[in-house]
This record gives C-alpha cells, sequence and structure tokens, in this order.
C-alpha cells in the first residue's frame, strides 16, 4: 500500500466508510464540483472603483488614477520621485512598448533577478471586497516581478476589477480553462506580526505596493 492510500483509508475511517466512493457517488461528487457553487455572499452594496480604492488603501497599498495606458510612465515617475526611490526597475515583457525614456526612466522588460528595487506589473484581476489583486503566473508574467523587488507597482484596468473572491474564480474559469501554475493574491504590501507580535511589512514580499487603476480599460 502506497503512503497515498494509506492517507485515504484514513480519511475512509473517519469517515466511517470501508470502501471508496462507487462509480454513482463518485459521478455526483465531480457533477457538483464541475458546477462549482457559491456559499452565502455579503450584499456588496458599494460602488466597485471606490471600494477597490478604500480597501487598498486600509491594507496600506498606495493607489493612482490614469485614464489610459499611455499616461503610466509618467504617473510611475511621479511616485518613484515622491517615495525617493530609483528611477530604475524590471517590468513585464507586455509593459516594455510604453515610453518609459520620455518620462526619464530606465526600465527593463525581463524577470527580476532578485537585486532589482522596483518591479511593475499588471494584473489578472482586483477584487474590490478585500482589496486584492490577483497575479497569474506564466511564461510573460513572471511571478518574481511581484515578489522579490521591494517595490510592486501594479497596472489594474478597470474592466478587469470584479466585485469578489468567486468572481475572480468564475473568470478564470472562462477564460482560461485550466489554472496556471501559480495564481498569486496580493492584498497589500507583505507583512508579519509573529515575531513579539510586532507588525514587520516586507517580510516575504514587497515593502510597498502601488496600483495604479486604468479608469478607461
Amino acid at each position: 500500500m502506497s503512503a497515498r492510500d494509506r492517507i485515504l483509508e484514513r480519511v475512509r475511517h473517519a469517515l466511517g466508510r470501508t470502501e471508496p466512493l462507487a462509480a454513482a457517488q463518485l459521478d455526483s461528487v465531480q457533477a457538483k464540483l464541475r458546477i462549482h457553487p457559491r456559499g452565502v455572499l455579503p450584499t456588496m452594496q458599494w460602488e466597485p472603483l471606490a471600494q477597490f480604492r478604500s480597501r487598498c488603501l486600509a491594507l496600506a497599498s498606495t493607489f493612482d488614477e490614469v485614464p489610459r495606458l499611455e499616461a503610466v510612465p509618467h504617473a510611475v515617475a511621479q511616485y518613484l520621485s515622491a517615495n525617493e526611490l530609483p528611477r530604475v526597475a524590471v517590468c513585464w515583457p507586455e509593459l516594455a512598448g510604453l515610453d518609459w525614456s520620455g518620462s526619464g526612466l530606465a526600465i527593463t522588460a525581463r524577470p527580476t533577478k532578485g537585486d532589482d528595487h522596483v518591479g511593475i506589473t499588471g494584473a489578472y484581476c482586483a477584487i474590490p471586497e478585500t482589496g486584492t489583486l490577483m497575479l497569474l503566473s506564466g511564461a510573460t508574467t513572471h511571478a518574481a516581478t511581484s515578489l522579490l523587488p521591494e517595490t510592486n507597482i501594479a497596472l489594474v484596468p478597470a474592466s478587469r476589477v470584479v466585485r469578489c473572491m468567486e468572481d475572480a474564480l468564475d473568470r478564470l474559469r472562462s477564460e482560461r480553462g485550466v489554472l496556471p501554475r501559480q495564481v498569486a493574491f496580493v492584498s497589500g504590501p507583505s507583512r508579519t506580526a509573529d515575531i513579539e507580535m510586532t507588525l514587520v511589512l516586507g517580510i516575504h514580499g514587497p515593502y510597498r505596493v502601488h496600483v495604479i487603476l486604468l479608469t478607461d480599460l
């Protein structure tokens, strides 16, 4: 008996079963999983974009809005200058065509090597209920770019703002079908209070998260 078989046998024993599920029972379980039933949800009677901004700020992210993608380099330059951060960064390849140099920035489209201070990414979608960014790993959406640099600047089109986690997962299933290797949910800067109950930022991820909402996209 393999380790997997032993674990499943113990689970069955705890459930009062002696044998694996019959074929008809298994079909019923799989059918329910395919439906993705939702539990009880809050009313969420708020305007999504305003709620997203409010929750981001409550989680210690910073927030900005620009009308279109072409305005992003100027907004990024302003943010970096205001926080006395280097005007050098890495970005996802999809953002390489922006006029970064026109705003005095040196931005390279490549995966981070671990010593980059600023990483600029997009986001698959955003969740106003919790102020969360949902990022998918992939060949051109490098997960490390949002995790390793001290500062993550994330661009979020308004059209990718959904109401809640259930909406985000439904969109992922309908658009992608198969989950990517990694799905990251980012709710503000990384933090922990494990050591003497003192809150410390930037432990397992970025010290700063700056969200730029693209209102016309």
